[in-house]
């Protein structure tokens, strides 16, 4: 304990200017007399800590004692900041351990860069969805710790085709991707590799029972996981037309190369899609402001699909009363 308390001294000095004893005291929740021999034991190790009087006064390491920051240059430190306070906001990891982190990483910037590290932070990294679900961050607990300590983990999933299934799985690892969070693991039913969507997984729970981890990284998984579409995975090139009313929905969702603005104010788009189910679905969000000139039988699913869905409103008489 009191090694840990040392180190973490260490590197609020480090990080700091000055620092007054009884703030040191109060963080490590300890007295100030353990906060004083703590001092002592730093300047025995060769910590050249030096203490300064008056209202202003408190500790600080001198300015020539740095850590060695092992040949990284300030630019190098600059992005691995970046990216530690975007991985920060995904929730991942618990406030206390990645406050710690970035202590550390903090120490390796020396003072006469401390103020080139404010300057040049022109970038912030952040994962955080615009809804944040207390019930998902219980699942990123349970599962990091089901992955740390090799326990088996049961629970109901919904499939991409509303299937429902009960599943025991081997966890391998989390991802996250476009905002959302996936889970590789070995499923013990299928008796192969397979990615889970969070927001699907219900009734989670950690099992008693350990596993011994398979020989794969989750780095490969994962690339396995991002491959292009396969040939069996149906593409289909389409002409979409839009109306200016969607030209901010059209502009997030479709490459700038793929959109032709014309002379009325409208969008031509041409691009390739996946030729499934839930494209009807993806059309049918922009209601009458899209028509699709080609393909014809896309166009044809998509009337269908809008008919029945006015038809279940002319059964019940709602739109007849208009």
């Amino acid at each position: 304990m009191k090694l840990e308390r040392l180190m973490a001294i260490t590197i609020i000095l480090l990080n700091r200017k000055r620092v007054q004893a009884q703030e040191l005291a109060d963080r490590m929740e300890v007295s100030l007399r353990t906060i004083y021999r703590d001092l002592e034991s730093l300047n025995l190790a060769g910590i050249p800590i030096v203490s300064y009087t008056g209202t202003e006064g408190g500790y600080e390491i001198m300015d020539s004692f740095r850590l060695d920051r092992q040949l990284l240059s300030f630019d190098e430190l600059m992005a691995l900041f970046t990216a530690l306070r975007g991985l920060q906001s995904t929730q991942a990891m618990d406030d206390s351990s990645m406050d710690r982190l970035l202590e550390k990483v903090g120490a390796l910037i020396s003072r006469t860069e401390q103020g080139r590290l404010v300057e040049r932070e022109q970038m912030m990294v952040d994962f955080t969805p615009w809804r944040t679900s207390e019930a998902e961050r219980k699942k990123i607990d349970t599962l990091n710790k089901a992955v740390q300590e090799k326990k088996l983990i049961r629970f109901a999933y919904t499939d991409g085709q509303g299937q429902e299934t009960e599943r025991c799985v081997e966890p391998m690892g989390l991802v996250l991707k476009g905002y959302k969070w996936y889970l590789h693991g070995y499923c013990l039913e299928r008796e192969d590799y397979r990615i889970f969507r969070l927001s699907r997984i219900r009734d989670l729970l950690e099992l008693e029972e350990s596993f011994q981890r398979r020989d794969i990284e989750l780095a490969a998984l994962n690339e396995k996981w991002i491959q292009p579409p396969s040939q069996t995975q149906r593409q289909v090139g389409v002409v979409l037309h839009f109306s200016n009313t969607v030209k901010v929905a059209v502009a997030d969702r479709f490459d700038e190369d793929e959109i032709e603005r014309l002379l009325d104010g409208s969008f031509l788009v041409r691009t390739t899609l996946l030729d499934q189910e839930r494209l009807i679905g993806f059309l049918l969000t922009f209601r009458s402001e899209l028509r699709i000139l080609e393909p014809a039988h896309l166009a044809a699913a998509v009337r269908k699909a809008a008919l029945d869905i006015a038809g279940l409103y002319l059964e019940s008489g709602e739109l007849a009363e208009q």
